[in-house]
């Protein structure tokens, strides 16, 4: 009977196993590898793409960002339902994986820079086509990524027997392990992607790469999948048991509410209105889920400040120094710290930290080690306003609305005293170049003693500009300088000539020539430049770091001889990053160690207070928290405004720490249960029922005779 109960609730083909294992589980598992490397492959550059290719602010950027990932977290609950209750594990992973794939390629082609940059000037000539098809690639992905999530690990635990308890074991253990693996992989590959130049008519930061790998694993995932189709055990659906619950509590909820008046006796609990429809062991079960629930309201602010290590917190790192050595870093891959400290810390917190606290004698329970995981993560956001206090205090003095800054270069041959009211006069040697000067005032007279000359400028509010004074003083003009660091690590390069003949300027790699007097933005790294006047040529290295702005002088005694005579001037404009990329480590330690002690633990402690077929109610509550955490996100970096990003920081630290604080409390005044008892109880109470109600009928009739005897004695003495 049981065999065949067993055969109509699986469809099972012929069974090939290798070394005790289904073969039918290396598809499952090598298309989680791919389908993970392709989800975290296109995560880790998403809030970059948005920022630098859309030309997004960081606060819009990052809002987008957390928006797509609260939708990744909110599909799953649709896709447990979806094939639970209608098209079973395989085929929902089947057509959400091609909705997936869609998805990426779609992505991936919202990122060509050519697709409308019909005038071939580098930047796209209608930029809302490229934000509609992010959007609708996004969409899909959310939607298949989310959708597949809660099926995949439960269909390959379907392809095991019920006496293969070991090798299913083993079998979740490695499908995590490719969990993690395509993550890890993925962060340190695609940033790298990104980083390389590619288009067809102009070069920019190769986005269409860094987003088609991932979709191209995308369709490898599915390719494998389906090729294992003939080998799966496919269970039929059953139903869902989210939609029992939803429906009981609804009932109760709607019959409360038709017997709300105050002739109606109160129940227990407003649950109880429920069991004139459904049986009392599932209204007990669902209370218990309930129980949980409740404690997992203060859960999302957790996930708001742990998201945000893809979002605010890889655009932390643009601004900082990734030189590691020999080793160049890119602020994307900063995020492969994560999963590696995930496959140090738990098994050392498994196996050393939690048996030492125990044997001290504390009772390190569940709900404590969440409330110190939530403890942690802000103390990463601690450390992480720290760091960013460091950045800022880096970050040149920028003009004010109402201000203007000059730079005085001196080309000529000789030393310059040079007067602009109401500055002191200053003395300027030869190929030499002034720090900034602020003004109030922007129509300036500048007077120069060596000819006597005095000319006036105007200069613009918030701008900063560069006076060059040439060899022939007379000649004397103003150029624009830049007002903000230079983007994504990349440096701001410009040549200012003082030869009396015109010079090429190009640099090996690249045989783009420099404009006069405009910047040119270089990657990081060892660089060679020519310069050539068609007669003669020389060049010079120069190695740049991380967002730096510099101005090199030609001087009019350039020697075109090695290394150009050592006679090129690097003028500084605006310092390279120098705070390390090294100092955002404790901060993702922290994080990492947060949601190790949080995360496992909340999971562990969930399914260990709720009834074994209520598991995916309550996997569904915990996926929702994560989405109302980011949620949470969108709507400070919207409405917060704050001027300081470390304040920002210190605001979701602080929202923290007052959580568990609440959380802390809650949990000290939480009964732990134990629910195979409870139903174990409810059993028995069905099993004794009839034996009790025909004990009480007995009792009863006994009653009943006692006190007809009664009354007979009574009326006798009368």
């Amino acid at each position: 009977m049981a065999d065949k109960e067993r055969n109509d609730d699986k469809s099972k083909p012929k069974k090939v196993e290798c070394c005790n294992y289904p073969v039918s589980i290396f598809f499952i598992v090598v298309n989680e590898f791919c389908e993970r490397f392709s989800y975290y492959g296109m995560r880790a550059v998403l809030v970059l793409y948005f920022r630098f290719f859309f030309r997004w602010d960081d606060d819009l950027a990052t809002s987008i960002y957390h928006a797509f990932v609260a939708l990744c977290y909110l599909t799953p609950i649709l896709g447990a339902i979806v094939a639970d209750s209608w098209l079973g594990k395989f085929k929902t992973i089947i057509y959400l994986s091609i909705v997936y794939a869609i998805g990426q390629i779609v992505m991936a082609v919202s990122a060509i820079n050519d697709l409308t940059d019909a005038d071939r000037d580098g930047t796209p000539d209608n930029m809302s086509v490229h934000v509609g098809l992010a959007m609708l690639g996004l969409f899909l992905i959310a939607l298949g990524t989310g959708g597949i999530k809660p099926c995949v690990s439960a269909f390959g635990g379907d392809q095991f027997d019920d006496h293969q308890t070991r090798q299913r074991s083993t079998f979740f253990s490695v499908f995590y392990l490719c969990i993690n693996g395509g993550s890890l992989l993925s962060t340190l590959i695609t940033p790298i992607l990104r980083g390389q130049e590619c288009g067809i008519h102009t070069q920019q930061k190769c986005y269409p790469l860094a987003f088609g790998v991932p979709a191209a694993l995308m369709v490898v995932s599915l390719i494998v999948f389906i090729a294992g189709s003939g080998m799966y055990i496919k269970a039929k659906p059953k139903g869902n048991i989210m939609m029992d619950v939803c429906n009981c509590i609804g009932f109760a909820i709607n019959n409360r509410f038709r017997h709300r008046s105050s002739k109606y006796p109160k129940r227990e609990h407003w649950l109880d209105w429920a069991d004139e429809k459904y049986d009392k062991l599932l209204i007990a079960q669902i209370k218990m889920v309930c129980r949980v629930l409740f404690l997992y309201i203060p859960l999302p602010m957790f996930w708001t400040l742990f998201d945000q290590k893809g979002s605010r917190w890889t655009l932390q790192a643009t601004t900082m120094d990734g030189t590691f050595g020999s080793l160049v870093l890119q602020p994307d891959q900063m995020q492969t710290v994560n999963p590696i400290l995930i496959l140090t810390l738990v098994p050392i917190m498994d196996r050393v930290v939690y048996p030492l606290i125990k044997k001290c004698g504390f009772n390190f329970t569940p709900l404590k080690r969440m409330t110190v995981g939530m403890f942690l993560a802000a103390m990463a956001f601690v450390s992480a306003a720290l760091v960013q206090i460091q950045i800022d205090e880096t970050l040149p003095v920028f003009p004010s609305a109402s201000e203007s800054q000059l730079k005085i270069v001196n080309m000529a041959s000789g030393q310059m005293n040079i007067t602009i009211p109401p500055q002191q006069t200053f003395a300027l040697g030869s190929e030499q170049a002034s720090d900034y000067l602020t003004f109030s005032n922007m129509n300036i007279m500048v007077s120069l003693n060596n000819p006597p000359i005095s000319k006036n400028f105007s200069l613009t509010g918030e701008k900063r500009n560069t006076l060059i004074i040439p060899a022939d003083p007379n000649t004397m003009y103003m150029t624009q300088d830049i007002t903000s660091k230079p983007e994504q690590g990349s440096n701001a390069v410009r040549f200012v000539n003082g030869l009396s003949s015109e010079v090429n300027m190009s640099y090996a790699g690249n045989d783009k020539q420099f404009p006069a007097l405009e910047y040119v933005y270089l990657p990081q790294g060892e660089r060679i430049f020519t310069i050539t006047n068609g007669i003669r040529s020389c060049s010079f290295s120069r190695k740049f770091g991380f967002g730096g702005a510099y101005t090199f002088l030609i001087p009019s005694t350039l020697l075109w001889t090695e290394n150009c005579g050592n006679a090129i001037v690097e003028v500084e404009d605006i310092k390279p990053n120098t705070v390390h990329m090294a100092l955002q480590i404790p901060q993702y330690f922290l994080i990492t160690a947060g949601e190790v002690v949080f995360s496992v633990t909340g999971l562990e402690f969930s399914y260990s207070q709720a009834p074994s077929n209520m598991k995916a109610v309550l996997q569904a509550g915990w996926l929702f928290t994560v989405a109302v955490g980011n949620f949470i996100v969108l709507i400070v970096a919207e409405l917060a405004k704050l001027p300081q990003q470390w304040a920002e920081y210190v605001l979701f630290a602080s929202l923290l720490v007052a959580v568990c604080i609440i959380f802390s409390i809650m949990a000290y005044f939480y009964t732990y249960v134990d629910p195979a008892e409870i139903e174990a109880q409810f059993t028995r109470k069905d099993e004794m029922e009839p034996e009790e109600k025909e004990k009480n009928t007995i009792e009863l009739e006994e009653k009943d005779l006692k006190q007809d005897q009664k009354e007979k004695l009574g009326k006798t003495k009368m």
